[in-house]
């Protein structure tokens, strides 16, 4: 055996031990564990919490951070960030409330309601376009993610803020001699007992992880994410790429400030406060890499459900609000922790 062999041989053989290794296999499944823990130790503290009903209620509230989480997963594995996610669910919730309303023309004397299903449309067509100008700010203009979409926030937030005075808009359950009743179907109907939102969650997860596995897309973005330099040269066209994610993560936004706004049937501008910082959460404690190039939507999906259930868990058995934000918050920075250990050097670009 030549010595080139015996150290192929060598290194495919510390490859296989290494993927044994428990420490290895508990960084790279840390998301799942910490969900086991959290039903367990939950579960123990207070007998309402293992319940089907009590999980399917968790679950609904998860689906709008998982919704958020779907598209701020392909822009950090694009190697950005979108701070504007909040704002952008705020805006759009205050457009589709304000739709429901009725949209008044003065000229004619008239007030139209639209139906429900032309307010979907127009409310994502909203969230595509906010979201495609971070994109084409951040790929033809080169404006860092950071200040663009932070701008975005603000803007979008401010926005909602002078459309409704800062006021809410309530009882949107519509009437129906107006035709445009059905807004809280999303918040409140189930499917074989299932929340129509978590439904909406797992196709929506679904189709992204086929896009991500399937799709020359999705090997684009992986490609772009983890070295942009390398993927430009090869050919893959990586201002398409930037701007397609910033899109897609605006309609995210759009649909969840839609799901939100259903389940609480009243849209406010004030919506989606900090859920920019827990979409990011979810994103970093399933195992995706900051830096780019790495995640997938399982672990995303995992890392939402870690957070949602353990803020759900602490409101069940009394825990003060200001415990859950510092819980929180351990949780986030232990997970960053463990992604360092995990990818070391290799999770920082070059």
């Amino acid at each position: 055996m030549t010595e080139t062999n015996a150290k192929r041989l060598s290194s495919t053989g510390s490859g296989i031990l290494s993927g044994a290794n428990p420490v290895k296999l508990l960084l790279r499944g840390r998301a799942f564990f910490a969900l086991i823990a959290i039903v367990i130790v939950f579960s123990l503290l207070s007998p309402n919490y293992f319940t089907a009903s009590n999980f399917l209620i968790m679950s609904s509230h998860v689906a709008i951070y998982g919704i958020l989480a779907i598209g701020m997963l392909l822009v950090i594995l694009n190697g950005g960030i979108d701070l504007s996610v909040g704002s952008i669910l705020a805006l759009c919730g205050v457009v589709a409330g304000a739709l429901m309303q009725g949209v008044v023309l003065k000229p004619l004397g008239v007030i139209l309601f639209p139906p429900v299903w032309a307010v979907v449309v127009l409310t994502c067509a909203l969230g595509a376009v906010l979201g495609a100008l971070n994109g084409v700010l951040i790929a033809w203009f080169k404006v860092p993610a950071f200040v663009t979409t932070l701008g975005v926030m603000y803007m979008a937030r401010g926005i909602a803020l002078l459309m409704t005075n800062g006021l809410t808009y309530n009882n949107l359950a519509g009437r129906p001699e107006l035709g445009n009743t059905g807004f809280d179907w999303l918040g409140f109907n189930r499917l074989a007992g299932v929340p129509i939102s978590v439904i909406v969650l797992a196709v929506l997860a679904v189709l992204t992880g086929l896009m991500l596995a399937r799709s020359s897309f999705g090997r684009w973005l992986y490609a772009s994410g983890g070295n942009e330099n390398a993927a430009d040269l090869s050919g893959v066209p990586v201002n398409f790429v930037k701007i397609t994610v910033y899109t897609l993560s605006g309609v995210l936004s759009a649909i969840a400030g839609l799901v939100l706004s259903s389940q609480l049937t009243s849209a406010g501008p004030t919506a989606g406060t900090t859920y920019e910082l827990t979409a990011i959460a979810a994103v970093v404690i399933g195992g995706a890499a900051l830096t780019g190039g790495r995640g997938t939507v399982r672990g995303t999906m995992l890392g939402a459900f870690v957070i949602g259930f353990l803020s759900d868990g602490l409101v069940i058995i009394g825990v003060s609000s200001y415990w859950q934000t510092v819980f929180t918050g351990a949780v986030i920075v232990l997970a960053v922790l463990m992604n360092t250990i995990q990818y070391g050097v290799r999770g920082v670009r070059r």
